[in-house]
């Protein structure tokens, strides 16, 4: 059994002893954490907590424990039941709510789960407040609501509609330019919460000839549930077969959007923000935002548009969200498919991200593979180097950074060394000595020779 607490969040495998995994008595120690930092915290007076869940097998036991701790914690809960982690966060602004919590564990297998937390804006706490909550648990700083002040439930099964006509109001979605394309679209939705949202998003687009693979949302996922290139050999071949002219998938939790060519080959994670992002710059021009570790390419077709900036984040949602209100970014996200455009709201959501590559690909009149090979080409490679405890991970990375000061560097997450053809990111992990490279060129035998150089270096400086 496992039981991971973080700032993000508590996730871990279902069952096993009150320490050891996700069960109902870690569920209540860290829900009531949440619930007591809320109180202290938000501004907001509606006494309101939006819960959403994806279709994971634990789900509705998570929720239970989840609804009942916090009416005994004093709060009123908007149960929404399924849906996905962008409709609860458009929920929690939507309702005015003081808080969130998503149950999904991501692109985690089906024996796990989480509670991801979010504030009044519908965003993930912040690193700081994720650690006050950790402290709140720990200490088990906490009162439950005497019988005069429980709170109450309201269910509400129908905010994956009003989502979707949130996405559908959107400026850029244009539904008329997608219906005349006539797309024949593939989607795959590993039996999680997308086979419930994509179909009914789709037929609202203007798509009439959809192939769906693992649409029933049972929560037990028929292959990997992360949407990567090895996890994805049936849409590859359902494409040809049905001679789809694009192919959609999503996590379980449908924050991130991997697309597949009409050929059955990879649009590539990396470039699904790529592109939505060169359909956004092409009518509203603007600053970008992405993680370190994502693809130059964002910032490549960035600067193909005139007075237009990037800008680099820290890794993770938050850190992402943070840069592009700094840098007042009009789109931005992360590599793993993950796009937040904020006309809609400031988090990954795969339905915006669908709704506008599809007006993308209609306008564009081009073939998905063939708008693939318009963008920069960039391959990227993961690495990491095992270390032994005694070493200290942090004067390695120093030393990489004085080794490499010849080049543009950037220390914000790690070290990310810029070359003028290519990159490295090498990164900590902060629960084993483990440090995670990741580099990207033009080739992907230049990316892994690029990583292989560090590794030996880093051995070196052992």
């Amino acid at each position: 059994m496992t039981l991971i607490k973080s700032i993000s969040g508590i996730r871990g495998t279902i069952g096993g002893k009150p320490e050891d995994g996700l069960n109902p008595l870690a569920i209540v120690k860290f829900t009531a954490a949440y619930a007591t930092f809320i109180r202290r915290n938000t501004k907001v007076t509606t006494n309101r907590i939006v819960v959403g869940r994806d279709a994971r097998i634990s789900g509705p036991m998570v929720k239970h424990v989840v609804l009942g701790t916090l009416i005994g914690m004093g709060f009123d809960v908007l149960d929404i039941d399924l849906a996905t982690t962008p409709t609860t966060e458009f929920a929690v602004a939507r309702e005015q709510a003081c808080g969130g919590i998503i149950l999904t564990a991501s692109h985690n297998p089906k024996q796990w789960n989480a509670l991801k937390l979010l504030n009044e804006r519908g965003e993930f706490l912040n690193a700081a407040e994720g650690a006050e909550v950790l402290r709140i648990a720990e200490a088990e700083d906490f009162d439950f609501a005497d019988v005069e002040h429980l709170g109450k439930i309201t269910t509400d099964t129908t905010y994956g509609r009003k989502h979707i006509e949130s996405v559908l109001k959107l400026d850029l979605v244009d539904t008329e330019a997608i219906r005349a394309a006539n797309f024949r679209v593939a989607i795959d939705c590993v039996n999680s919460v997308g086979g419930l949202v994509l179909p009914e998003l789709l037929t609202a687009l203007g798509v009439t000839q959809l192939f769906k693979l693992h649409c029933a949302p049972h929560g037990n996922f028929s292959h990997n549930p992360e949407p990567l290139p090895e996890n994805l050999t049936e849409i590859s071949e359902l494409m040809t077969s049905a001679k789809a002219d694009v192919g959609f998938v999503v996590d379980p939790d449908v924050d991130r959007l991997a697309i597949v060519c009409e050929n059955g080959e990879m649009f590539g994670e990396e470039y699904t923000l790529v592109a939505v992002s060169d359909y956004v710059l092409s009518h509203t021009p603007g600053n970008t935002v992405s993680n370190l570790s994502s693809s130059r390419a964002l910032r490549d077709v960035t600067h193909r548009y005139p007075g237009c900036e990037y800008a680099a984040a820290a890794v993770g949602e938050v850190n992402v969200v943070a840069k592009m209100k700094e840098t007042n970014a009009i789109i931005g996200g992360e590599g793993n498919g993950g796009v937040i455009y904020p006309a809609s709201h400031y988090g990954r959501d795969a339905l915006v991200g669908i709704a506008l590559f599809l007006t993308h690909l209609a306008k564009k009149k081009m073939k998905t593979s063939e708008l693939r090979a318009s963008y920069p080409p960039y391959f990227i490679s993961k690495q990491k180097v095992q270390l032994t405890p005694e070493i200290n991970v942090d004067a390695i990375l120093n030393k990489v950074k004085e080794r490499f000061a010849q080049y543009d560097i950037t220390d914000i997450d790690g070290v990310k060394i810029d070359f003028p053809d290519k990159w490295v990111h090498l990164r900590k992990s902060n629960t084993e000595p483990i440090i995670r490279i990741y580099s990207e060129a033009h080739t992907m035998e230049e990316a892994e020779k690029l990583g292989e150089e560090m590794i030996k270096i880093i051995r070196e400086m052992c």
